[in-house]
């Protein structure tokens, strides 16, 4: 019940914060948090990340369906030990859950959070998609952690064994 909490909360955040850039803030509008690094950016994506797929609207409909029911399912099997792995995917599902609501309820996702990394000028993002990769990059260092201690039991036992 605690991940499906964590995910309405990144819902909630992720649509306030689209909400409030839609009423306030034109199209193109842009307010400078720090200079020349972050900025509030009202933008629309009809795509995926870095616009890819413009105006693919059923194929994200269904992409994003199955990928809601995976993490149900995979949410419901976890194991009481593993509350990192379930936090991740709570935020993957809220980030996926907030995406969707836009391309369903207004046929495009609402981005605003536009960085520049030294000269680089990031493509603009919201909570949701800061959810989504938050919630795979931990997936991704859990795995790799998962692995090591893997490895140092298997070792551990090997030298019991000798």
């Amino acid at each position: 019940m605690y991940y499906y909490l964590l995910a309405l909360f990144v819902v909630i955040l992720d649509q306030l914060t689209k909400w409030v850039i839609v009423k306030y803030m034109e199209i193109g509008d842009r307010i400078s948090v720090i200079e020349n690094f972050i900025y509030i950016t009202s933008h629309r994506n009809k795509g995926a990340a870095w616009g890819i797929l413009q105006g693919q609207m059923w194929f994200f409909y269904i992409v994003t369906a199955i990928v809601l029911v995976m993490l149900v399912i995979y949410i419901q099997k976890l194991k009481p030990n593993q509350k990192l792995f379930g936090i991740a995917l709570a935020f993957m599902l809220g980030g996926a859950i907030g995406n969707f609501i836009d391309r369903i309820f207004r046929k495009e996702v609402v981005d605003f959070i536009d960085t520049y990394i030294f000269t680089y000028d990031f493509p603009i993002f919201n909570i949701a998609d800061s959810a989504l990769v938050i919630g795979v990059g931990f997936i991704l260092i859990l795995t790799l952690f998962e692995g090591k201690l893997d490895k140092e039991k298997t070792d551990e036992s090997i030298r019991t064994n000798d």
